[in-house]
Protein backbone atom coordinates (compact mmCIF):
# COMPACT_ATOMS: atom_id res chain seq x y z
CA UNK A 1 0.00 0.00 0.00
CA UNK A 2 1.21 3.36 -0.92
CA UNK A 3 3.00 5.50 2.24
CA UNK A 4 2.30 9.10 2.28
CA UNK A 5 5.26 11.12 3.50
CA UNK A 6 3.88 14.22 4.53
CA UNK A 7 3.81 14.52 8.97
CA UNK A 8 0.55 16.30 8.21
CA UNK A 9 -0.78 13.27 6.80
CA UNK A 10 -0.29 12.07 10.62
CA UNK A 11 -1.81 14.66 12.34
CA UNK A 12 -4.92 14.52 9.82
CA UNK A 13 -5.22 10.35 10.91
CA UNK A 14 -4.53 11.61 14.69
CA UNK A 15 -7.77 14.04 14.19
CA UNK A 16 -9.69 11.28 12.94
CA UNK A 17 -8.11 9.26 15.63
CA UNK A 18 -9.98 11.50 18.53
CA UNK A 19 -13.05 11.49 16.38
CA UNK A 20 -12.94 7.91 17.08
CA UNK A 21 -12.45 8.48 20.89
CA UNK A 22 -15.60 10.64 20.89
CA UNK A 23 -17.32 8.51 19.20
CA UNK A 24 -16.63 5.46 21.67
CA UNK A 25 -16.88 7.70 25.09
CA UNK A 26 -19.85 9.94 24.23
CA UNK A 27 -22.32 7.99 21.56
CA UNK A 28 -24.19 5.25 24.48
CA UNK A 29 -24.72 7.97 26.72
CA UNK A 30 -27.04 9.47 24.41
CA UNK A 31 -28.67 6.03 25.10
CA UNK A 32 -28.85 5.71 28.61
CA UNK A 33 -32.91 6.00 29.34
CA UNK A 34 -33.85 4.41 25.65
CA UNK A 35 -31.52 1.34 27.64
CA UNK A 36 -33.27 2.37 30.68
CA UNK A 37 -36.96 2.02 29.08
CA UNK A 38 -36.08 -1.17 26.11
CA UNK A 39 -33.97 -3.25 28.65
CA UNK A 40 -35.31 -2.24 31.90
CA UNK A 41 -32.11 -1.47 33.59
CA UNK A 42 -31.96 0.90 37.13
CA UNK A 43 -29.59 3.22 36.96
CA UNK A 44 -26.33 1.37 38.81
CA UNK A 45 -26.86 -0.84 35.81
CA UNK A 46 -26.79 2.22 32.99
CA UNK A 47 -23.89 3.51 35.55
CA UNK A 48 -21.32 0.19 34.96
CA UNK A 49 -21.79 0.94 31.70
CA UNK A 50 -19.21 3.91 31.81
CA UNK A 51 -17.49 2.16 34.66
CA UNK A 52 -16.82 -0.79 32.52
CA UNK A 53 -16.00 1.58 29.42
CA UNK A 54 -13.17 3.58 31.41
CA UNK A 55 -12.28 0.66 33.78
CA UNK A 56 -11.24 -1.34 30.41
CA UNK A 57 -9.50 1.74 29.04
CA UNK A 58 -7.69 2.14 32.13
CA UNK A 59 -6.16 -1.60 31.97
CA UNK A 60 -5.35 -1.04 28.33
CA UNK A 61 -3.43 2.34 29.66
CA UNK A 62 -1.71 0.43 32.33
CA UNK A 63 -0.53 -2.15 29.80
CA UNK A 64 0.44 -0.34 27.28
CA UNK A 65 3.18 1.68 29.68
CA UNK A 66 5.24 -1.58 28.20
CA UNK A 67 4.06 -3.33 25.69
CA UNK A 68 3.74 -0.46 23.19
CA UNK A 69 7.53 0.13 22.61
CA UNK A 70 7.84 -3.83 21.96
CA UNK A 71 4.39 -4.16 19.33
CA UNK A 72 5.51 -0.88 17.81
CA UNK A 73 3.13 1.71 17.41
CA UNK A 74 1.42 1.28 13.86
CA UNK A 75 0.39 -2.20 14.43
CA UNK A 76 -1.17 -1.10 18.12
CA UNK A 77 -2.94 2.41 15.98
CA UNK A 78 -4.47 0.19 13.92
CA UNK A 79 -5.41 -2.49 16.25
CA UNK A 80 -7.03 0.70 18.62
CA UNK A 81 -9.00 1.41 15.52
CA UNK A 82 -10.32 -2.44 14.60
CA UNK A 83 -11.32 -3.15 18.26
CA UNK A 84 -13.47 0.66 18.22
CA UNK A 85 -15.27 -0.27 14.93
CA UNK A 86 -15.60 -4.31 16.54
CA UNK A 87 -17.26 -2.66 19.95
CA UNK A 88 -18.94 -0.23 17.99
CA UNK A 89 -20.88 -2.59 15.50
CA UNK A 90 -21.40 -4.93 18.87
CA UNK A 91 -23.28 -2.45 20.34
CA UNK A 92 -25.35 -2.31 17.43
CA UNK A 93 -25.47 -5.70 16.72
CA UNK A 94 -24.98 -7.81 20.04
CA UNK A 95 -28.45 -6.83 22.35
CA UNK A 96 -30.44 -8.41 19.69
CA UNK A 97 -27.74 -12.01 19.74
CA UNK A 98 -27.41 -12.24 23.45
CA UNK A 99 -30.46 -13.68 25.52
CA UNK A 100 -29.31 -11.00 28.32
CA UNK A 101 -29.24 -7.88 25.95
CA UNK A 102 -27.06 -6.32 28.98
CA UNK A 103 -24.52 -8.55 28.16
CA UNK A 104 -24.11 -8.22 24.94
CA UNK A 105 -24.53 -4.34 25.12
CA UNK A 106 -21.31 -4.92 27.83
CA UNK A 107 -19.13 -6.74 25.69
CA UNK A 108 -19.32 -4.74 22.94
CA UNK A 109 -18.69 -1.57 25.59
CA UNK A 110 -15.31 -3.99 26.58
CA UNK A 111 -14.16 -4.10 22.66
CA UNK A 112 -14.90 -0.50 21.91
CA UNK A 113 -13.11 0.38 25.02
CA UNK A 114 -9.92 -1.00 24.10
CA UNK A 115 -9.76 0.53 21.25
CA UNK A 116 -10.53 3.89 22.76
CA UNK A 117 -7.67 3.14 25.77
CA UNK A 118 -5.52 2.10 22.81
CA UNK A 119 -6.13 5.41 21.33
CA UNK A 120 -5.84 7.42 23.96
CA UNK A 121 -2.20 6.20 24.74
CA UNK A 122 -1.16 6.38 21.45
CA UNK A 123 -2.25 9.27 19.49
CA UNK A 124 -0.79 12.35 21.83
CA UNK A 125 2.61 10.54 21.54
CA UNK A 126 2.52 10.35 18.07
CA UNK A 127 1.59 14.14 17.73
CA UNK A 128 4.10 15.19 19.92
CA UNK A 129 6.72 13.35 17.97
CA UNK A 130 5.89 15.16 14.95
CA UNK A 131 8.20 17.91 13.81
CA UNK A 132 6.03 20.78 14.55
CA UNK A 133 6.42 23.88 16.21
CA UNK A 134 4.95 24.91 19.80
CA UNK A 135 3.76 21.71 20.68
CA UNK A 136 1.51 22.73 23.48
CA UNK A 137 -0.49 24.61 20.91
CA UNK A 138 -0.49 21.64 18.68
CA UNK A 139 -1.39 19.47 21.60
CA UNK A 140 -4.68 21.85 22.12
CA UNK A 141 -5.95 21.67 18.68
CA UNK A 142 -5.17 18.06 18.25
CA UNK A 143 -7.70 17.64 21.27
CA UNK A 144 -10.04 19.90 20.05
CA UNK A 145 -10.95 17.01 17.85
CA UNK A 146 -12.21 15.27 20.58
CA UNK A 147 -14.91 17.71 20.98
CA UNK A 148 -15.74 18.28 17.55
CA UNK A 149 -16.24 14.48 17.22
CA UNK A 150 -18.73 14.78 20.21
CA UNK A 151 -20.66 17.63 18.26
CA UNK A 152 -20.71 15.43 15.72
CA UNK A 153 -22.02 12.28 17.19
CA UNK A 154 -24.19 14.72 19.32
CA UNK A 155 -25.53 16.08 16.52
CA UNK A 156 -25.94 13.54 13.38
CA UNK A 157 -27.47 10.90 16.19
CA UNK A 158 -29.83 13.83 16.82
CA UNK A 159 -30.40 14.03 13.56
CA UNK A 160 -31.05 10.39 12.52
CA UNK A 161 -33.27 9.71 15.77
CA UNK A 162 -35.46 12.80 14.86
CA UNK A 163 -35.73 11.16 11.10
CA UNK A 164 -35.56 7.36 11.91
CA UNK A 165 -36.89 7.46 15.50
CA UNK A 166 -35.22 6.77 18.62
CA UNK A 167 -35.66 2.83 18.17
CA UNK A 168 -33.67 2.49 15.30
CA UNK A 169 -30.25 3.02 17.60
CA UNK A 170 -28.92 0.38 16.54
CA UNK A 171 -28.56 0.85 12.32
CA UNK A 172 -26.56 4.19 13.52
CA UNK A 173 -24.35 2.36 16.54
CA UNK A 174 -23.04 0.21 13.06
CA UNK A 175 -22.86 3.27 11.12
CA UNK A 176 -20.64 4.87 13.59
CA UNK A 177 -18.21 2.23 12.61
CA UNK A 178 -17.45 3.28 9.46
CA UNK A 179 -15.26 6.11 10.84
CA UNK A 180 -12.73 3.70 12.87
CA UNK A 181 -12.53 1.14 9.68
CA UNK A 182 -11.96 3.82 7.67
CA UNK A 183 -8.79 5.56 9.69
CA UNK A 184 -7.60 1.78 10.21
CA UNK A 185 -6.44 2.08 6.53
CA UNK A 186 -5.32 5.20 6.48
CA UNK A 187 -3.16 4.78 9.84
CA UNK A 188 -1.34 1.84 7.30
CA UNK A 189 0.06 4.39 5.24
CA UNK A 190 1.36 8.02 7.25
CA UNK A 191 4.70 8.05 8.56
CA UNK A 192 5.21 7.40 12.21
CA UNK A 193 8.16 9.48 14.05
CA UNK A 194 9.72 8.10 17.59
CA UNK A 195 8.72 10.60 20.25
CA UNK A 196 12.07 10.19 22.13
CA UNK A 197 15.24 8.55 20.96
CA UNK A 198 15.78 4.66 21.16
CA UNK A 199 17.42 3.96 24.88
CA UNK A 200 16.60 7.83 25.94
CA UNK A 201 13.19 7.36 27.38
CA UNK A 202 12.71 6.89 30.99
CA UNK A 203 11.17 3.36 32.54
CA UNK A 204 8.22 3.19 34.35
CA UNK A 205 10.22 2.56 37.76
CA UNK A 206 12.02 5.93 37.05
CA UNK A 207 8.83 8.15 36.46
CA UNK A 208 7.34 6.64 39.52
CA UNK A 209 10.25 8.30 41.15
CA UNK A 210 9.51 11.35 39.98
CA UNK A 211 7.51 14.19 41.86
CA UNK A 212 6.49 16.08 38.81
CA UNK A 213 5.09 12.83 37.00
CA UNK A 214 3.08 11.89 40.53
CA UNK A 215 1.87 16.12 40.36
CA UNK A 216 0.69 15.65 36.65
CA UNK A 217 -1.01 11.80 37.50
CA UNK A 218 -3.33 13.69 39.91
CA UNK A 219 -3.55 16.60 37.75
CA UNK A 220 -5.21 14.32 35.30
CA UNK A 221 -7.34 12.12 37.63
CA UNK A 222 -9.10 14.89 38.26
CA UNK A 223 -8.98 16.26 34.25
CA UNK A 224 -11.00 13.39 33.28
CA UNK A 225 -13.25 13.63 36.31
CA UNK A 226 -14.25 16.91 35.89
CA UNK A 227 -14.89 16.98 32.23
CA UNK A 228 -16.93 13.09 32.04
CA UNK A 229 -18.57 13.89 35.43
CA UNK A 230 -20.35 16.41 33.63
CA UNK A 231 -20.38 14.88 30.20
CA UNK A 232 -21.73 11.36 31.06
CA UNK A 233 -24.54 12.57 32.87
CA UNK A 234 -25.65 15.78 31.04
CA UNK A 235 -28.23 14.29 28.86
CA UNK A 236 -29.82 12.18 31.56
CA UNK A 237 -29.71 15.01 33.80
CA UNK A 238 -31.52 17.50 31.10
CA UNK A 239 -34.47 14.96 30.99
CA UNK A 240 -34.82 13.71 34.40
CA UNK A 241 -33.71 16.72 36.59
CA UNK A 242 -34.68 19.73 34.19
CA UNK A 243 -37.49 17.90 33.02
CA UNK A 244 -36.21 19.23 29.18
CA UNK A 245 -37.54 17.55 25.74
CA UNK A 246 -34.38 15.19 24.56
CA UNK A 247 -33.60 16.39 21.61
CA UNK A 248 -33.57 20.06 23.08
CA UNK A 249 -32.00 18.78 26.30
CA UNK A 250 -29.00 16.94 23.85
CA UNK A 251 -28.72 20.54 22.13
CA UNK A 252 -28.11 22.44 24.89
CA UNK A 253 -26.54 20.35 26.86
CA UNK A 254 -23.89 17.90 26.06
CA UNK A 255 -23.35 19.14 22.55
CA UNK A 256 -23.33 22.88 24.04
CA UNK A 257 -20.98 21.27 26.30
CA UNK A 258 -18.78 19.48 23.92
CA UNK A 259 -18.90 22.88 21.38
CA UNK A 260 -17.46 25.19 23.95
CA UNK A 261 -15.07 22.55 25.31
CA UNK A 262 -13.81 22.30 21.78
CA UNK A 263 -13.65 26.90 21.14
CA UNK A 264 -11.79 26.53 24.90
CA UNK A 265 -8.83 24.16 22.98
CA UNK A 266 -9.25 25.65 19.62
CA UNK A 267 -8.72 28.79 21.22
CA UNK A 268 -5.65 28.05 22.95
CA UNK A 269 -4.19 26.01 20.03
CA UNK A 270 -3.88 29.42 17.80
CA UNK A 271 -3.79 31.72 20.26
CA UNK A 272 -1.43 30.41 23.47
CA UNK A 273 1.91 31.05 22.58
CA UNK A 274 0.52 34.80 24.40
CA UNK A 275 -1.54 32.59 27.51
CA UNK A 276 0.65 31.09 30.48
CA UNK A 277 -0.55 27.63 30.42
CA UNK A 278 -1.15 27.47 33.89
CA UNK A 279 -2.95 31.12 34.26
CA UNK A 280 -5.30 29.36 31.78
CA UNK A 281 -5.78 25.94 33.71
CA UNK A 282 -6.52 28.00 37.22
CA UNK A 283 -9.05 30.35 35.50
CA UNK A 284 -10.74 27.63 33.93
CA UNK A 285 -10.90 25.11 36.82
CA UNK A 286 -12.39 28.09 39.33
CA UNK A 287 -14.30 28.39 36.00
CA UNK A 288 -15.62 24.55 36.29
CA UNK A 289 -16.66 24.60 40.47
CA UNK A 290 -19.01 27.68 39.62
CA UNK A 291 -20.47 25.55 36.70
CA UNK A 292 -20.84 22.07 39.18
CA UNK A 293 -22.53 24.14 41.31
CA UNK A 294 -24.93 26.24 39.39
CA UNK A 295 -25.96 22.95 37.49
CA UNK A 296 -27.00 21.59 41.12
CA UNK A 297 -28.06 24.02 43.08
CA UNK A 298 -30.46 25.85 40.27
CA UNK A 299 -33.97 25.30 39.74
CA UNK A 300 -34.41 26.87 36.42
CA UNK A 301 -33.78 24.78 33.47
CA UNK A 302 -32.24 27.41 31.22
CA UNK A 303 -29.24 28.28 34.55
CA UNK A 304 -28.75 23.94 34.83
CA UNK A 305 -28.37 23.96 30.97
CA UNK A 306 -26.05 26.67 31.25
CA UNK A 307 -24.22 24.90 34.00
CA UNK A 308 -23.76 22.15 31.82
CA UNK A 309 -22.76 23.98 28.92
CA UNK A 310 -20.24 26.11 30.38
CA UNK A 311 -18.28 23.41 32.42
CA UNK A 312 -17.53 22.26 28.89
CA UNK A 313 -15.72 25.25 28.22
CA UNK A 314 -14.01 25.71 31.74
CA UNK A 315 -12.81 21.55 30.96
CA UNK A 316 -11.50 22.19 27.70
CA UNK A 317 -8.00 22.85 28.64
CA UNK A 318 -7.22 20.35 31.42
CA UNK A 319 -6.60 17.47 29.51
CA UNK A 320 -4.21 18.53 27.00
CA UNK A 321 -2.55 21.03 29.67
CA UNK A 322 -1.58 18.47 31.65
CA UNK A 323 -0.06 16.58 28.88
CA UNK A 324 2.11 19.64 27.98
CA UNK A 325 2.78 20.38 31.00
CA UNK A 326 4.24 17.19 32.02
CA UNK A 327 5.91 17.01 28.50
CA UNK A 328 7.79 20.47 29.67
CA UNK A 329 8.93 18.77 32.46
CA UNK A 330 10.13 15.42 31.82
CA UNK A 331 10.99 15.79 28.06
CA UNK A 332 12.55 12.34 28.49
CA UNK A 333 9.27 10.79 29.77
CA UNK A 334 8.17 8.56 26.49
CA UNK A 335 5.67 5.96 25.83
CA UNK A 336 5.77 5.32 29.70
CA UNK A 337 5.02 8.89 30.53
CA UNK A 338 2.19 9.04 27.90
CA UNK A 339 0.78 5.67 28.99
CA UNK A 340 0.82 6.33 32.44
CA UNK A 341 -0.98 9.74 32.15
CA UNK A 342 -4.01 8.66 29.86
CA UNK A 343 -4.44 6.01 32.71
CA UNK A 344 -4.43 9.10 35.41
CA UNK A 345 -6.93 10.13 32.86
CA UNK A 346 -9.19 7.61 32.33
CA UNK A 347 -9.09 6.39 36.12
CA UNK A 348 -10.72 9.89 36.67
CA UNK A 349 -12.92 9.44 33.64
CA UNK A 350 -14.11 6.26 35.01
CA UNK A 351 -14.26 7.41 39.02
CA UNK A 352 -16.07 10.99 38.12
CA UNK A 353 -19.17 9.19 36.43
CA UNK A 354 -19.11 6.39 38.76
CA UNK A 355 -19.08 8.68 42.00
CA UNK A 356 -22.19 11.19 40.34
CA UNK A 357 -24.53 7.95 39.60
CA UNK A 358 -23.64 6.03 42.85
CA UNK A 359 -24.20 9.44 44.87
CA UNK A 360 -26.96 9.97 43.41
CA UNK A 361 -28.41 6.81 43.11
CA UNK A 362 -27.89 6.65 47.00
CA UNK A 363 -29.89 10.05 47.00
CA UNK A 364 -33.04 8.46 45.37
CA UNK A 365 -31.99 9.27 41.73
CA UNK A 366 -30.91 12.26 42.57
CA UNK A 367 -28.40 13.76 39.71
CA UNK A 368 -28.28 17.39 41.52
CA UNK A 369 -26.51 15.90 44.60
CA UNK A 370 -24.05 13.94 42.56
CA UNK A 371 -23.00 16.46 40.38
CA UNK A 372 -22.55 18.55 43.29
CA UNK A 373 -19.94 15.93 44.66
CA UNK A 374 -17.86 16.25 41.59
CA UNK A 375 -17.16 19.84 42.24
CA UNK A 376 -14.29 18.05 44.34
CA UNK A 377 -12.24 17.24 41.30
CA UNK A 378 -11.70 21.03 39.99
CA UNK A 379 -11.11 21.98 43.88
CA UNK A 380 -8.02 19.40 43.75
CA UNK A 381 -6.80 20.97 40.40
CA UNK A 382 -6.98 24.21 41.98
CA UNK A 383 -4.72 23.24 44.39
CA UNK A 384 -2.45 21.60 42.19
CA UNK A 385 -1.70 24.22 40.49
CA UNK A 386 -1.27 26.69 43.01
CA UNK A 387 1.16 24.62 44.42
CA UNK A 388 2.84 23.33 41.34
CA UNK A 389 5.76 21.04 41.01
CA UNK A 390 9.01 21.84 38.93
CA UNK A 391 9.58 24.47 36.26
CA UNK A 392 6.71 26.57 35.15
CA UNK A 393 4.94 26.32 32.27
Amino acid sequence: MKQLQNYQHTIYASYLGYITQAIVNNFAPLLFLTFSREFSLTLDKITLITTINFAVQLIVDFLSARLIDKIGYRISITAAHFFAGAGLLGLGLFPSLFRDPYTGILIAVVLYAIGGGLIEVLISPIVEACPTEQKETAMSLLHSFYCWGEVGVILLSTLFFWIAGITSWRIISCIWAIVPLINLVYFTMVPLYPIVPEGKSLGVLQLVRNRAFWWAFVLMICAGASEQAMCQWASTFAESALHVAKTAGDLLGPCAFAVLMGISRAFYGKHGERIRLKTMMLASALLCVACYALAAFTQTPLFGLLGCAFCGLSVGIFWPGTFSMASARIPAGGTAMFALLALAGDLGCSGGPTMVGLIANAAGDDLRKGLLAAVLFPLVIVCCLITGSGKQA
